[in-house]
């Protein structure tokens, strides 16, 4: 049996984990992911790295390795991600969907450091910079960012205690352990470009890999995927 390996964006580890066991259970097939932020994993599979199936948090990521002729299509969106702004549960600032408290909390000076995930290769970083531009709040926060590699570095900072929050992908906010000991609230969409999560198959000769990747795209995996707070279809 064919091996599958899966490189997705770090923001997919626990639906992702939760699918590839589900499939495993019905199949018997061993899907391998490795996760990590989305720019680097480009990066890797530009130079040609051995993924079978790339599952980008941002769509621009395949789209610019289909303009390169690293993969033979486009891919296909698979979810469409949201942002939340994640605190700690009894911590010094609350979270609101607005960033009103934050605003408060960069004057007053309740908030010493703040998480996200490094706007240069991870997709959820760089619209958490978008939301906190329309906010206004770019400019006064950027002395206060604690930059996590991917967004699941970024939430753990968030919830670390070294921080007083974070914007992070909302699917690892879903979580019951990190409900247990956090507040959160979900980011308007129309604060950042949409985020448009896009697979691809990278070695279509590999009928493992085919079968998982038109598997992600049936109602079984679409489900847990919606259980995660993503949405589906675009």
């Amino acid at each position: 049996m064919d091996k599958v390996t899966v490189a997705a964006a770090a923001t997919l580890r626990f639906a992702l984990a939760d699918i590839a066991k589900q499939y495993q259970d019905q199949t018997g097939q061993q899907i391998d992911l490795v996760f990590g932020s989305s720019g680097n994993f480009y990066n890797q599979i530009s130079q040609g790295a051995p993924f079978d199936l790339f599952m980008s948090a941002d769509e621009d990521y395949v789209l610019r390795l289909q303009k390169a002729g690293k993969v033979n299509n486009a891919g296909v969106v698979y979810a469409r991600g949201q942002l939340a702004f994640l605190v700690p549960k009894g911590g010094a600032v609350k979270a609101d969907s607005q960033f009103d408290d934050l605003r408060k909390a960069l004057k007053d000076g309740r908030l010493k450091h703040f998480a996200i995930a490094n706007p240069a290769v991870a997709p959820y970083g760089e619209r958490a910079q978008e939301a906190l531009e329309h906010a206004g709040l770019w400019q006064t926060i950027q002395p206060k960012l604690v930059t996590g590699e991917n967004v699941a570095q970024a939430a753990q900072f968030a919830l670390s205690g070294s921080t007083q929050g974070g914007l992070v992908a909302l699917s690892l906010v879903m979580l019951p352990d990190v409900q247990a000991r956090s507040n959160y609230a979900v980011v308007p969409e129309q604060w950042h470009k949409p985020l448009l999560q896009r697979m691809v198959l990278l070695k279509p000769e590999n009928t493992a890999a085919s079968r998982f990747y038109t598997y992600l795209q049936g109602d079984a995996a679409r489900k847990v995927l919606q259980r995660y707070g993503y949405g589906v279809g675009q």
